[in-house]
């Protein structure tokens, strides 16, 4: 299953103090206390705002009409382009996790918006790289299209380390070694998730940490797959079951006669 990022504010030392605390909420699944501390009156607050609620969507499975609110007043607060741009996207990644998890059909909204972020946001731009990672979900979890996804995943990745966003490359390494395990490149694949499980680690995303735990566990022999699956586990039950999308992947399996 695969799951949203979002430039990560408040991660290093020296960031604003509201940004410290909305990561410090958001990274423990505080998603809607986090996006109570920002006030949506410019478009970039609004942005901000919105996409916690979506992410929040993604790995809850509620919240929907919330973030529809939030997205309706990010798109009347965005003047730029790159406002526009930022707007689109996060609208094409609601649509996403509406289709993925079974809400509604929303593929072609989902299609349309990114395109459109595609047409505002210029290469090499700040949003870029985390329009190319999503545009990477569509493609393989919607299009069932690997080579595309690895693609844009690919571009995301470069952009993600060009412009030093830890959380963005965390997610782009998680999604490559995840199409290379699927390609049976069990060494590439372990690589992958170690580093975005390293770099979740540093940074403190606990809601994050246990999808890496049980992707990294799947490219692993025993016994360290099982002692992966039980710390995911165990982080999983801690944050009361989020992301719910986790739960199969977690599950032991039944025991045979």
């Amino acid at each position: 299953m695969a799951h949203t990022a979002m430039s990560g504010y408040g991660t290093t030392a020296g960031d604003d103090p509201l940004q410290t605390a909305v990561w410090r909420l958001r990274s423990r699944a505080c998603w809607a206390d986090a996006a109570a501390l920002l006030r949506p009156v410019t478009a970039q607050a609004a942005l901000q705002r919105t996409a916690l609620l979506v992410e929040r969507c993604l790995y809850t499975e509620q919240g929907w009409a919330e973030a529809e609110d939030a997205l309706r007043t990010a798109e009347a607060l965005a003047h730029s382009d790159e406002e526009r741009g930022a707007a689109a996207c996060e609208r094409g990644h609601l649509a996403y996790a509406a289709t993925l998890h079974g809400v509604r059909d929303r593929a072609d909204e989902a299609r349309a918006a990114l395109g459109r972020a595609a047409a505002l946001i210029a290469p090499g731009a700040e949003g870029r790289a985390l329009l190319d990672f999503r545009r990477g979900l569509l493609a393989e979890n919607l299009a069932h299209s690997p080579q595309s996804a690895r693609a844009a995943y690919r571009r995301a990745h470069a952009g993600a380390t060009a412009q030093s966003d830890a959380l963005l490359l965390s997610c782009t390494w998680r999604h490559l070694a995840g199409l290379a395990l699927r390609d049976g490149e069990l060494a590439e694949a372990r690589h992958g998730f170690a580093e975005s499980l390293r770099i979740r680690e540093e940074l403190g995303y606990l809601v994050g940490t246990a999808p890496a735990l049980a992707s990294l566990a799947d490219a692993e022999v025993e016994p360290e797959a099982t002692r992966l699956r039980a710390e995911a586990r165990r982080l999983y039950r801690l944050l009361g079951g989020v992301p719910t999308w986790l739960s199969h992947q977690l599950t032991p399996p039944a025991a045979t006669a």
